[in-house]
């Protein structure tokens, strides 16, 4: 069952109203309170809560997590929007977003400009919808070759935009994928294609997990600490 927003309001922390969303998803164990943009209102808190939880726990959390909800306000690196002239990594590497109301083709790659074409109001949805159906080529290569030398057969392969995690396994096979790896670079995608192939074996994070994840995929620990250290920066993008 998907979760499901139950509030959207302000929050008065240190004396700043900080825009709040509440979402109660029957699958979360506890309560999950991160900061991220929560829409019109701009940048604040989201907050999930168990099936079982009150509101008001919730917001008391919120509340005691006032300084690590400001600083971390504080320290979200700026939005950059999908729109002509703005640069976006595309694995890892910088790329110009250029409109050319009058081409054709709808989006290309040209050395290191993403090239649109078409009515401005459609640019963004445009470089959104690109980028994904790249995340989904390069990701269905990946998992096919990795597969292949695991002797396992994967089940489907979806590309979303998720937050909770990168990559997901299945207990059938089903594997899912947050496109925003695209931008990040190739050793990153490539290491969270080989995590969750590793799951088509192995249904823990046992050393005979991670033993095989290192046959699949060259440095796992720089990706990991990649992810750790600008993960949360891909999220700004668009």
């Amino acid at each position: 069952m998907a979760k499901t927003a139950v509030l959207e309001t302000v929050i008065a922390l240190g004396g700043r109203d900080v825009p709040i969303r509440v979402y109660r998803n029957p699958r979360a164990r506890q309560i999950i309170l991160r900061v991220d943009g929560v829409g019109d209102d701009g940048d604040g808190i989201v907050l999930t809560l168990p099936r079982r939880t009150d509101l008001a726990e919730g917001l008391e959390l919120a509340r005691e997590k006032r300084d690590w909800v400001l600083e971390r306000l504080e320290r979200l690196a700026p939005r950059v929007p999908f729109s002509a002239g703005a640069r976006i990594p595309l694995g890892g590497v910088d790329h110009e977003i250029r409109h050319r109301p009058d081409g054709r083709g709808g989006v290309w790659r040209d050395g290191f400009a993403i090239v649109v074409s078409g009515r401005p109001e459609h640019l963004a949805r445009r470089v959104r919808d690109w980028l994904r159906e790249q995340a989904r080529s390069e990701i269905a290569t990946r998992v096919q070759e990795k597969a292949c030398l695991l002797e396992r057969a994967p089940g489907r392969i979806t590309v979303r935009d998720t937050r909770s995690r990168w990559g997901s396994c299945s207990h059938d096979g089903n594997l899912s994928f947050c496109w925003r790896l695209v931008m990040a670079p190739m050793m990153v995608l490539d290491y969270v294609v080989a995590h969750e192939v590793a799951h088509l074996r192995w249904n823990h994070h046992g050393p005979r997990f991670w033993g095989t994840v290192a046959t699949l995929t060259a440095d796992a620990e720089a990706a990991r600490r990649w992810l750790d250290d600008h993960g949360e920066r891909l999220h700004r993008y668009g």
